[in-house]
């Protein structure tokens, strides 16, 4: 079941056509990865979703029906943007920005004891915001986007300013309010981030959805049945041993081992390849090159797709 889909939604900017036809469905209690180049369209659709502006096409559904003015208290949004009130103080900022989100004041003092104790920043709450670090400040930012227990949550380049520690407690607090139960639709340019958190994904270029579906169907589509093998270093070619319709793509060599890229025509399994090289080696290790998204993002945006592709 969705939470929430986006239908043919088009958006125009005088000249620029800054979504053009976009659909997307996230599925409920998923990551959701919402990918694209710079000036993709995405943040558009973000701020569509969040109801900053209006489609001028397309319907967007969340929980079943139409989205309504007052879903925004069922949403969480840290925009890439951030933004605090820089001479407030740390305490008074978080709490009338969880009392923005509907908590009582009672319930906002409760929440925020338990997240800045949790995330190790009590020791700031009198301390001007001018005084944080940008990563202290994004904390802020995070604690009070997830303080309501939002339906869905949106982060838009959660990780951007944080240190590889900091940035890691945040991946295992968004894959926390997963477990609660959060949809999560998540923008970023990491893809190795991508690979850690998502389930499914849509890629966005030059306006248009040209990729989307679950990412491990998207990675399966991707895969070339390509091979990394290690062996003995025997004397000889690689070539001579192997069938002339597989690929080798590269070799290598160490002190003890031999390692090669091998592609293997269609139909073929790994069966066949050791099958061939058996004869003749010592196989220490076979196994299947799989794409990474970064991959795929490259090869789908170069090829610039002209109608969506949708794997399920």
């Amino acid at each position: 079941m969705d939470l929430f889909s986006a239908q043919f939604v088009t958006k125009q900017y005088a000249n620029h056509k800054a979504l053009d036809k976009v659909s997307i469905n996230v599925p409920e209690g998923s990551i959701f990865g919402l990918l694209g180049p710079n000036g993709a369209g995405k943040t558009t659709l973000i701020r569509i979703i969040n109801q900053i502006i209006a489609p001028d096409e397309g319907e967007l559904v969340f929980m079943g029906r139409k989205l309504k003015p007052n879903d925004i208290a069922l949403i969480g949004y840290l925009p890439e943007e951030r933004g605090l009130y820089k001479k407030m103080t740390v305490g008074e900022q978080a709490m009338y920005l969880a009392q923005l989100k509907g908590l009582s004041r009672h319930e906002a003092q409760i929440r925020l004891k338990f997240w800045f104790e949790k995330f190790g920043i009590k020791g700031w709450w009198n301390r001007k915001v001018e005084e944080l670090s940008k990563g202290m400040q994004q904390k802020i930012q995070f604690l009070v986007t997830i303080i309501h227990d939002p339906k869905l949550l949106i982060f838009d380049e959660p990780f951007s300013g944080f240190d590889p520690i900091n940035a890691n407690l945040m991946k295992e607090e968004i894959l926390a309010q997963k477990g609660k139960g959060a949809t999560i639709i998540f923008s970023t340019h990491n893809m190795a981030s991508v690979e850690e958190l998502c389930d499914d994904i849509a890629l966005i270029d030059r306006s248009k959805v040209i990729l989307s579906g679950a990412m491990r169907s998207i990675k399966k589509t991707y895969k070339t049945n390509t091979f990394e093998v290690s062996f003995n270093t025997f004397e000889g070619a690689l070539g001579d041993i192997l069938p002339e319709t597989f690929t080798i793509l590269d070799e290598s060599r160490d002190a003890d081992h031999r390692h090669a890229h091998v592609r293997l025509p269609a139909g073929a399994t790994p069966n066949d390849l050791i099958r061939s090289l058996l004869p003749s080696v010592t196989i220490y290790s076979i196994n299947e090159l799989i794409p990474s998204m970064n991959d795929i993002f490259i090869q789908a945006v170069t090829l610039q797709s002209p109608q969506p592709v949708t794997h399920n």
